[in-house]
């Protein structure tokens, strides 16, 4: 663990701007030599990074155009973000180009990753790395209190990739509409049964969506010791036979009778927000406080998770074995997991996505960048995570899914 810095020691840090300062900081206190690192930024000076990343928020693309200006000024990065509506084309097409040869100056140096996405890469050696134990942000990582920083979708991420973010699945309502939301699927069940029409969730393999399917399952297992460890055929059938009975008894009392979906999540947002549907569901417990705060969404909004727990994981980022900027991409990483980064990162206002890092590792000013006061549509009180099913289920979830009910 790095050392706490002094009062003396912080401010003149800070003297050269709160974003250098901390980095130059914090390079020295958590690395034994300052020369590998100050290697690695030399090597980098000049580099472009093609950060292969979602692009389907304008609030998160606000952020990225943030970090690669800063990257810019403190490293002489240029970072060119590369937008994306499904990670797994990335994947493809950095298997295409190994497959043809391309061992050196692929054309993806950096991408946004986990889940499915992740063990495939790893499993195919597409990854370069280990590197993110060696980053000299990593050492203010919460890897204790969060220890899906360094197990993905129940694989050891093994320094692979770097921990980004933090998500858990969050429902939302407006309390003028909803005042006592469910609590559980089986509650759930019963307001949709109550209200048809008014509950729905997104299409797989839109990512909520089967993450919500997940959740069903999850809730609908006894023994879900199987879900923890790499996909058995064999035990995919008596695994799921709750989910889907579930699932019966519930589509036909959804939007348009469960045999239409919602495209994503936004979509499911703007319906409750029309008062189409009374429930929501995000992937990030701040989203509905980010959207009181831009005035897209009402004060009424409430976001909770089920009494029992919710799914969650992290989010990380990768570097491709063949990445043309390999240097260029590891202080890009290094930057997005620095105190400031995190904080503008976290800010409500900005994106409002949980931070990675250990509160208790930072000195005070820097801890309270990311300690603020509750805001209207914040979960008022954080449930249970729930840990990931492996990787490994997802693609045969998504075919089954698609099969009984994708018509």
């Amino acid at each position: 663990m790095a050392r706490h810095p002094s009062r003396r020691q912080f401010m003149l840090a800070l003297a050269s701007g709160p974003v250098a300062g901390w980095s130059s900081f914090a390079q020295a206190q958590s690395v034994p030599s300052a020369t590998p690192w100050s290697a690695t930024e030399k090597a980098a000076r000049g580099q472009t990074v093609y950060f292969n990343a979602w692009g389907g928020s304008a609030r998160i693309n606000d952020y990225l155009k943030w970090a690669a200006t800063e990257a810019a000024r403190l490293y002489g990065i240029t970072v060119e973000h590369v937008k994306v509506t499904d990670t797994a084309d990335v994947v493809k097409r950095v298997r295409t180009e190994k497959s043809a040869g391309k061992l050196q100056g692929g054309s993806v140096d950096m991408v946004w990753i986990n889940g499915e996405n992740f063990l495939a890469m790893k499993r195919e050696g597409l990854l370069f790395g280990p590197f993110a134990e060696s980053l000299p942000s990593y050492a203010l990582v919460d890897t204790t209190g969060k220890p899906t920083t360094r197990i993905d979708f129940s694989e050891p991420v093994n320094g692979m990739e770097a921990p980004w973010g933090m998500a858990q699945l969050t429902f939302y309502a407006d309390s003028s509409r909803l005042p006592k939301p469910p609590t559980s699927m089986a509650a759930l069940l019963d307001y949709a049964r109550a209200n048809p029409g008014r509950i729905s969730y997104p299409r797989p393999p839109d990512f909520i969506g089967t993450t919500f399917v997940k959740q069903a399952w999850l809730e609908r297992i006894a023994d879900k010791s199987a879900l923890y460890k790499p996909f058995s055929a064999d035990s995919f059938a008596q695994t799921t036979e709750g989910l889907w009975r579930f699932l019966d008894e519930l589509h036909p009392h959804l939007w348009r009778q469960g045999k239409q979906f919602p495209t994503n999540a936004a979509a499911v947002r703007q319906m409750m927000n029309d008062g189409e549907l009374h429930l929501g569901l995000t992937f990030n417990p701040n989203e509905a406080a980010n959207e009181i705060a831009a005035n897209r969404m009402s004060r009424n909004v409430r976001s909770y998770q089920f009494d029992t727990g919710t799914l969650g994981n992290t989010h990380f980022l990768a570097i491709p074995f063949n990445a043309n900027a390999h240097a260029g991409a590891q202080v890009f990483i290094n930057f997005l997991l620095s105190p400031a980064a995190q904080a503008r990162k976290a800010d409500i206002k900005v994106w409002g996505d949980p931070t990675v890092l250990a509160l208790d590792k930072l000195p005070a000013a820097e801890r309270a960048t990311l300690t603020q006061s509750r805001q209207p549509g914040q979960v008022e009180v954080p449930r249970q995570t729930l840990p990931e099913p492996h990787g490994s289920w997802v693609d045969p979830l998504e075919k089954e899914w698609l099969r009984r009910y994708g018509r």
